[in-house]
């Protein structure tokens, strides 16, 4: 801990002081201003503005990340990818039972699974997450909203590139598992990944990051499984579509959410702590840091 101490002498007030000591009987007295106990949070435009930039270098964090990437995130991404051909291995036998199962699901359960992951209601849901931490000042749920619109972003960004890449034909197509028609623009050939599926998973981790609670975890989770199950009956992609979108939000999320860690950690570290003390003959300024 490093220390340092700027005095002013007060000549005015020094003279003043001496010349009417023995009218003014005036102690020595010593009062100190800890301006980590100041509330110094930025106005609401200022936070914004941070917050934009945060989000930003979160982005960027995430594409650049895989070139720095060690034993076990290769092991990771190997795990997915191994999990990913399986399931594609049976897409067609775990779709019709999807399917069938679709039938006779309550439709109410479905109509949320596809409005909760539509772009439009999931960003809703996540500015309304974030807009309220910046307006009521609380950090935590601010950085929560920082949290899923970085996440939701990069993986919704990738999803958008892969789908039409890949141009695999939905399940509802009746073209089977084997059938791509890459840069096609059809909505019928936009199967890999589910975006529906990696927008609210990308909220639903994020969400459950914030709780220590396993059975407050389980039920986001829960909430979180509708919309990949009700895409799956409703035709709309296979069962590994979903599998590699949860897998690439999870990856996200956490990365994420340690980069924005990390990030605070640095900036407390590099924080000063100013101390002013006053007395009739001197002001000093003391920096802790």
């Amino acid at each position: 801990m490093k220390c340092f101490l700027i005095p002013f002498f007060l000549f005015v007030f020094t003279n003043t002081f001496s010349q009417n000591s023995d009218s003014l009987k005036i102690d020595n007295v010593n009062v100190e201003i800890d301006s980590s106990k100041v509330d110094s949070k930025a106005s609401i435009g200022r936070q914004l503005v941070l917050d934009g930039k945060q989000i930003v270098n979160n982005i960027f964090h995430s594409y650049t990340r895989p070139i720095y990437w060690k034993k076990d995130n290769w092991l990771d991404f190997g795990g997915v990818a191994l999990g990913t051909v399986l399931l594609y291995s049976v897409d067609n036998d775990t779709s019709r039972f999807f399917m069938k199962q679709g039938e006779k699901a309550p439709e109410v359960l479905k109509s949320f699974g596809y409005y909760f992951g539509s772009p439009q209601n999931n960003y809703g849901i996540t500015s309304a997450v974030y807009l309220t931490g910046l307006f009521t000042k609380n950090e935590k749920i601010r950085n929560t909203g920082v949290l899923m619109i970085s996440s939701a972003t990069t993986a919704g960004v990738l999803q958008t590139f892969m789908k039409t890449l890949v141009g695999r034909a939905r399940p509802g197509a009746g073209e089977g598992k084997f059938y791509f028609k890459p840069f096609s623009g059809q909505p019928a050939y936009r199967s890999f990944p589910s975006g529906h599926t990696i927008l609210v998973s990308t909220t639903m981790f994020a969400l459950a990051k914030q709780f220590e609670n396993p059975w407050v975890k389980a039920g986001i989770y829960t909430v979180g499984a509708i919309t990949p199950v009700s895409r799956m009956w409703d035709g709309a992609h296979f069962f590994s579509d979903v599998f590699l979108s949860a897998a690439i939000s999870y990856f996200v999320v956490e990365g994420t959410y340690r980069y924005m860690n990390h990030y605070d950690d640095k900036k407390s570290q590099k924080m000063v702590n100013w101390k002013v003390s006053a007395s009739p003959n001197m002001l000093g300024l003391t920096g802790v840091f």
